[in-house]
């Protein structure tokens, strides 16, 4: 019994110590707050009281690290008011923590007393003064993303975004009124983005469509994203959104092609390059593009007229001669297959590879390491044409290739 009473005994004492102490710690953070000195001291000790499970409910320790943080950010503003140096970051940093800081004091306001009743006794006050405060974690996530540091910015950005569903601003109505919400989530969208975090790319993604000015890069965004996911169904749904809306945005039309060309769904390629020429009539891209759809469709008479066109259009198009050539000799090649008259054959064969010649040796000439696409053909065509050096050239080349 007397042992029993002996460790209660040594308990109060260390329990009275320990409140001492904390009280002596608390006394002194109030000194240094109201001096202005050794406030990273006083925040860091605060937080340190937080982390013990019995002292979170406490809310003169927050109140504390409140005031402190705020000290600290009034510091920090004052000397760029009057133009002294201070790290512009630590003073986001010290803006960003006020919000920490005091929704974790608004949760404990908010919860309800013994007779289930809730009476707010801070969060007015609160939220009247960190909605002053607010702008500048915009301007701090922008802040960091002109850094590209963009896990800082993103986190800014983040709370900026979620403040308007916490209970603390509730009368403020953010969602309502503040305009600036969808270009914030658009940049914390690019931020996570930049970061490759798919999660953090997607996370705003709702409001950031509402930003009409970045929805281009919205989409492109969430494409790139929903492909890094393997999520082939929506990538494909939002390259189509794109193009729908932006038909002569680069991104879109490209990816789109490339993606119904591996399914080798050459009608559905064909489809985009209308959609696209219709768009922009004269654009070289969609023309060429078309070209090789309708030169891989077998369709050569009309790959042949659009080449043209487009050669006369921009001459300096590599590509354009290929296709061009490819589209004469690849007929030559249709009508060997055919059955026939064969002097007939062989004369309207003749006369397609002399139509595909000068296309294709324009070709080699301007792309001389590209020997898989015009190798065979102008072996075939020299074969055809008699044309003993040219092909003797293009022999040895070929054989050396191999």
């Amino acid at each position: 019994m007397i042992g029993k009473i002996k460790i209660i005994i040594c308990v109060l004492i260390f329990f009275s110590l320990g409140t001492n102490a904390q009280k002596k710690e608390m006394a002194q953070a109030r000194s240094d707050i109201k001096s202005g000195k050794n406030l990273e001291r006083v925040e860091q000790s605060m937080k340190q009281l937080l982390k013990d499970s019995a002292n979170r409910t406490n809310e003169k320790i927050w109140l504390l690290l409140f005031e402190a943080q705020k000290k600290q950010y009034e510091q920090g503003n004052e000397k760029l008011y009057l133009k002294q140096k201070y790290d512009t970051a630590r003073l986001f940093n010290s803006c960003l923590n006020l919000f920490t800081t005091l929704e974790g004091l608004d949760s404990l306001d908010a919860r309800p007393d013994k007779k289930g009743e809730i009476k707010l006794k801070y969060r007015a006050k609160h939220s009247e003064l960190l909605n002053v405060y607010r702008p500048n974690l915009y301007n701090g996530g922008i802040y960091f993303l002109n850094k590209q540091d963009f896990k800082t910015a993103y986190h800014f950005l983040d709370t900026y975004i979620n403040s308007a569903d916490q209970p603390l601003f509730s009368a403020y109505k953010y969602l309502e009124k503040d305009k600036t919400l969808p270009v914030a989530a658009y940049w914390a969208v690019y931020c996570g983005y930049k970061m490759g975090d798919t999660k953090a790319t997607l996370h705003h993604t709702y409001l950031a469509l509402k930003d009409t000015a970045h929805y281009a890069m919205m989409l492109q965004y969430l494409a790139e994203t929903y492909k890094l996911e393997n999520d082939t169904a929506r990538y494909v749904q939002t390259l189509k959104d794109g193009f729908s809306k932006y038909p002569k945005f680069p991104f879109f039309f490209p990816r789109l092609v490339d993606y119904y060309s591996d399914l080798r769904q050459n009608n559905k390629v064909l489809e985009v390059c209308k959609q696209a020429l219709k768009a922009d009539s004269t654009n070289t891209i969609f023309k060429f593009a078309m070209s090789t759809t309708l030169l891989n469709m077998g369709q050569y008479e009309e790959c042949i007229r659009l080449c043209d066109d487009l050669l006369k259009q921009d001459s300096s198009m590599v590509d354009a001669y290929l296709n061009l050539g490819l589209a004469y000799f690849n007929q030559g090649i249709e009508i060997d297959k055919k059955t026939g008259d064969q002097v007939k054959k062989k004369k309207m064969i003749i006369q397609s590879y002399k139509a595909a010649l000068p296309y294709l040796q324009k070709y080699k000439t301007l792309a001389p390491n590209q020997k898989d696409r015009w190798g065979l053909p102008l072996y075939t065509i020299y074969l055809n044409l008699n044309m003993g050096k040219e092909f003797d050239e293009i022999d040895h080349i070929l054989k050396q290739r191999k």
